[in-house]
């Protein structure tokens, strides 16, 4: 029984990391056969690995197949409005209670990032990388869990702000002024400066996905 428990976490945890390193994208369809010889795992856990996901909405039905959910305009706005005030929070406790080593790591992510300006991808990916370590900060675990939640549903959107024209740049010059608050220990500018870097974000989305839209319909 230990062992049945032991592969469908394995196998549950393997596609979620699949999902959220992009090897599975929304609309992509998940073949249990397919996934049992990709990651070397039994198909029963495999199963309820993806009976598991379903029911948490990561994943969707098409017909008979299962394919990775996606966000529509309505969920991806509830999603950040949750985002917005959660990190707020993490800024806000982060900024009294991150160590001297916690805000040095914070910086030496924001300058190592400035070498990946003009890779998208890169960056959205240390970007995930820097936030969930002002999450740690706060030093709340139960903030921290919900966080790791919200960011399993930020893997279903299908395109990163941080390819929008402009958008890299200003996201480092916003991480940097976070960065800075906490070590201040200044928690009001910390919890205003990283809602607003989220508010900006979903902003340069919206945009990104209302020019994509208009370049599909010729208009």
């Amino acid at each position: 029984m230990a062992d049945a428990r032991a592969g469908q976490k394995d196998a549950y945890q393997l596609i979620l990391q699949a999902i959220d390193l992009g090897t599975y994208r929304p609309g992509d369809r998940l073949v249990e056969s397919e996934l049992a010889e990709r990651f070397g795992v039994s198909r029963t856990p495999i199963r309820e690995a993806l009976q598991r996901l379903e029911t948490q909405s990561l994943l969707a039905r098409d017909g008979r197949s299962l394919i990775v959910a996606s966000l529509d305009h309505n969920q991806m706005a509830e999603l950040y409005v949750v985002r917005s005030e959660l990190e707020g929070l993490a800024a806000r406790l982060a900024a009294r209670h991150a160590t001297e080593e916690e805000v040095r790591l914070l910086r030496e992510f924001v300058e190592k990032d400035k070498g990946r300006i003009g890779d998208p991808s890169a960056l959205s990916r240390t970007n995930r990388r820097f936030h969930r370590q002002v999450h740690l900060a706060s030093h709340n675990r139960y903030l921290v869990q919900q966080l790791d939640l919200v960011y399993r549903s930020m893997a279903l959107m299908t395109t990163t702000s941080l390819a929008a024209e402009g958008r890299s740049e200003r996201a480092l010059e916003e991480h940097a002024a976070v960065v800075d608050a906490i070590s201040r220990g200044d928690a009001e500018a910390a919890q205003m400066e990283l809602k607003g870097h989220i508010s900006r974000a979903y902003e340069a989305r919206l945009r990104r996905d209302a020019e994509a839209a208009a370049d599909a319909s010729g208009a």
